[in-house]
Order: structure tokens, then sequence, then C-alpha cells
């Protein structure tokens, strides 16, 4: 799979851009602040649905527009869609394929797929749990975009549940009423039924990225391995009626604290995933080479996975090699040049790797021209 054309319009820096792809390399040069980045984010934000740089889509949306529109045309062997987002701050977003307007947003994941490389990336090793839940979700509905559905309710559920607790907690601080929390058994079924489809397909994510992970590292690192993955969360099980269960036990044995604070204080949105280097756990022991070794290897397994299920992605390196020294740049360089489409942001041609020669673009002033 890969994009044979990328049209802007208000998004980020650009009025308009168009510009054409093809496969194999792909690198966009020019100085930083001049719009590189904000090209790959958009064909990023066409797999997720997200940004990998803001959580809200408001920035996304030229200074002065009401709306940003992304629009690609994809192959896929012989065949060929035209998807196409419509941003919209504050109001729902629209979604089109082959022209179509009946779908929702969410029916576009899978028709592109990317996985991105970005200086953001050390987070998933140094950064807080939820780089690591994002990394993992983002990957699960890659597999499944089906799963945008899930965690769509997950999140629908949790915000209802939420708001019940916060209004009881604070009922109880205030001297009132208590309240009639007799609903609260109800959500906790939704909550537990969403987030054991949620966890088993974390798990089975899991078992299968971690060699993979592995193996990445020792390519880009040999010797200095090896890594693991261990999931850190209150409810285990081998199957999802079991999670299922194990779930609405721990919700039921964490609901007085939960009424005391007003917050769900179990389920997906409050596990971890421990990445182990050799014995210890990579945050907090790693270096900074081994953290960016680390990583590269969490992007790189999860491009052999989607290969491997016959999704190969499209590859994203947003201004990395520059973060990179000497060695790890030629040997991530090496393991991405035969992927189907790549990619590529630098600040100067020299930034890019001898092995990734392909088509070259400059970018200046929202301006993208051949080189």
């Amino acid at each position: 799979m890969h994009v044979t054309h990328l049209s802007l319009a208000d998004f980020r820096s650009y009025a308009r851009a168009e510009v054409p792809l093809g496969p194999g390399v792909t690198a966009f040069l020019g100085p930083n602040g001049q719009g590189k980045t904000n090209l790959v984010e958009a064909v990023g934000y066409l797999a997720t649905l997200g940004s990998h740089r803001v959580a809200a889509d408001a920035p996304l949306v030229r200074s002065g527009a009401l709306r940003a529109v992304v629009r690609a045309q994809v192959r896929q062997g012989e065949r060929e869609q035209l998807v196409e987002l419509e941003l919209n701050p504050g109001k729902a977003n629209r979604a089109r394929i082959n022209r179509s307007s009946q779908v929702r947003p969410r029916d576009v994941l899978g028709i592109v797929r990317t996985v991105l490389f970005a200086p953001e990336d050390l987070a998933l090793v140094k950064g807080d749990p939820g780089e690591r839940r994002r990394f993992v979700d983002e990957l699960v509905t890659a597999r499944a975009p089906r799963m945008a559905g899930v965690r769509s309710d997950y999140e629908r559920v949790l915000k209802q549940r939420n708001s019940l607790l916060k209004s009881a907690a604070m009922a109880r601080r205030h001297g009132g009423r208590a309240m009639d929390l007799s609903t609260l058994d109800v959500w906790d079924q939704h909550l537990a039924r969403s987030g054991a489809e949620l966890l088993a397909q974390r798990l089975d994510l899991l078992a299968v990225l971690g060699p993979l992970a592995d193996k990445a590292y020792e390519r880009l690192a040999p010797g200095g391995g090896p890594v693991a993955f261990e999931y850190r969360g209150p409810v285990v099980g081998a199957s999802r009626e079991e999670l299922y269960t194990g779930l609405l036990a721990a919700l039921g044995e964490a609901r007085k604290q939960e009424i005391e604070r007003g917050v769900t204080l179990v389920g997906p949105h409050r596990d971890d995933v421990l990445l182990r280097l050799g014995e210890l756990p990579a945050k907090g022991y790693a270096s900074h080479g081994e953290s960016w070794s680390y990583a590269l290897a969490l992007r790189l397994a999860a491009y052999e996975l989607l290969k491997s299920e016959g999704h190969e992605p499209v590859l994203i390196l947003d201004d990395v090699f520059a973060e990179l020294d000497a060695r790890r740049r030629s040997r991530l360089a090496e393991l991405v040049a035969p992927a189907e489409q790549v990619l590529v942001t630098a600040a100067v041609p020299e930034d890019v790797p001898e092995g990734l020669e392909g088509a070259r673009f400059t970018v200046a002033d929202g301006e993208v021209a051949p080189a």
C-alpha cells in the first residue's frame, strides 16, 4: 500500500498543497518551521484520526480558517481509493471514501496504515504510561480497525461513570443527600465488557510484538538486549470472559475509594506496559542511546507485524536521523529502505542517509516543490 497523492486545504500552515507521491523513498527537505512535518502529520492523521504532536484537532486548522481538509489517493495492489477527512474543531468531523459522504470518520481506518518515527518517540521509553497505552492502542486499531469502535465505547462509558462518581463525591463532601448509585452497577458492566475486549487485544498484541521488538533491537544495537514487555494492571485472564469477570471484581473492590475520590481507578485507562532491557526496566535505567534504540525497535516491530499480517504500512521518519549517531542512523536506514513507501523529513540533505535515495521535495514558506 502507498499514497499516490496528498491534498491539503487549510491544514496547519498550508492554505493549499498538492503533493504527488510514489512508492519508494520521498524526502521533504527544508529548514525547521517551514512545514515539512505538517505534510507527514497529515498522512499520519488519515491512519489514526489523531496527530503525533497534539491531542486536539484545533491546532491542525490553519489560523483564520474554520475547517481543514486532508485528502489522499491510496493504491493497494490494483485497487485505488480516495479518502478524505474534514476537521471541524468543536463540531463533528466528516469523512468521505471515493466521494461518498455516508461514512463515519472511523470508517476510513485501515485504508491508510502508517508507522511513524519521530523525536517524540523517546517518550515511549522515558515518558508516562499514557504514551505507551497510546502506542499499543493505535497499533491494536491498525491491526483491527473495528477496535476504534470498542475504544470509543470504552471512553464514552468511562466519561459517564466518572461523571456519576464525581457527583457522588461532591455530594458527600458538601454534606448533601446521598446519591442513588444503583446505576453504577450498569456502568460497571458496560465498562468491564468493552474494557475486557480492549485488554484482550492489548495482551494478544504484546505477545506477538515482543519477539519482533527484541529482534529489531538486536539489529539496531547488537548485544545490547534482550528486550521484553510486561503488562501492568490488576486484571489478568486467559479469555475475554475471565477478563470481564476480573474487571467487574476489581471495580467492586475499588468502589468505596472511587466514590471518595470521584474517579474511576480501575481499567485499561490506568494500566501500563513495563519495558524491560535485560533484567531492568528501560525507564530510569537505559541510557539515552539505549532508549532511542528501544523506541526505534518498537516502531520497527510494529512495521514488521503489520507487514506480516498483509497490511504493509507507509513508513514515516519525521526528523529522526538528526537525533541519531552515525551507527544507528546507518542501521535504521538499512532496515527501512526495503519498505514499499518511506516518507522522510530532514532539515538538510546530509541528514538523509545513503541508501535512502529517491524523490526529493523542498519545503519553504508553505510551498512544496520538487528539488
